[in-house]
């Protein structure tokens, strides 16, 4: 199994829309199979700046499947998973829980002669 995913092993991400799968270099597969020691599923932000950047690097690279080429997530080996979520700034603002606006619409009308 090792040797299948040095050879041809992916890297997936999960994002926002979905799974996505990373087809890295050979010297990036040596590196991710370091890093997927003991883990086969990381969070992007225990990640090291230097893991964190090749992974960036690599979604940056528009070398995305959405299915490992053509046969699917069954016939390729994946390497680990990098759960990655897109930083909370970027999310758009919440609206109120309804608990919340109720107390401050009660709080207005007992405030009110």
């Amino acid at each position: 199994m090792l040797i299948e995913k040095l050879a041809a092993g992916v890297v997936q991400v999960q994002t926002p829309i979905g799974p996505r799968y990373l087809i890295p270099s050979f010297f990036q597969r040596v590196y991710l199979l370091w890093m997927f020691r003991n883990f086969p599923i990381l969070p992007h932000a225990v990640l090291s700046s230097r893991q964190q950047r090749m992974i960036d690097r690599m979604c940056g690279e528009q070398r995305f499947a959405s299915l490992p080429y053509a046969h699917g997530v069954d016939d390729v080996p994946v390497i680990g998973t990098v759960e990655h979520r897109p930083p909370l700034a970027d999310l758009p603002p919440r609206r109120p829980v309804a608990s919340e606006t109720a107390r401050s619409l009660t709080a207005e009308v007992r405030q009110r002669p």
